[in-house]
């Protein structure tokens, strides 16, 4: 299986910046949007949320543009399951083109599972566990992503 597309749209002119580029801020509303999709996806969406009280937080993003986007570009999220444990979400979504695979910008995220009446972490159900072991099982022949576990800094002065 190839990463799951969890998101699609166009770019519209007020997400544009005075270079006629996707404005910092509007690459990371796109990636939120995909996280809310794939939350749909493993049954986290809404009503889940209502019913259990718990829901996703993030813990730690990293963003990379990779390449300039541009108003009227039709753009898609990918998005890769990296790993998880009984509370904790680590993905990878990557944007493009829509048909294009060069990858536009990548976007690495830690998620908390969260019971929303501490707030404190909680485990997530066994229904969601196994979603994302058959999704990531599913992405297991995906190599992985080459913007994963990068680190900020300047290199070392000599």
């Amino acid at each position: 299986m190839p990463a799951l597309t969890t998101y699609n749209t166009r770019i519209v002119s007020d997400w544009v910046d005075y270079n006629g580029h996707l404005r910092d801020a509007f690459y990371l509303l796109i990636f939120s949007y995909a996280t809310d999709a794939l939350m749909d996806c493993l049954g986290l969406d809404s009503d889940n949320r209502e019913a259990s009280g718990h829901s996703l937080f993030t813990l730690e993003l990293h963003l990379n543009y990779l390449h300039e986007v541009k108003l009227d570009t039709e753009v898609q999220v990918r998005t890769q399951i990296i790993g998880h444990d009984h509370k904790r979400l680590h993905l990878y979504h990557s944007l493009h083109q829509v048909g294009d695979a060069r990858e536009l910008a990548g976007n690495e995220q830690m998620l908390l599972h969260v019971d929303l009446a501490g707030p404190h972490s909680a485990p997530f159900t066994d229904a969601v566990r196994q979603r994302l072991a058959a999704l990531q099982a599913a992405q297991a022949d995906l190599p992985p992503p080459a913007w994963i576990g990068r680190v900020i800094g300047l290199p070392a002065q000599k």
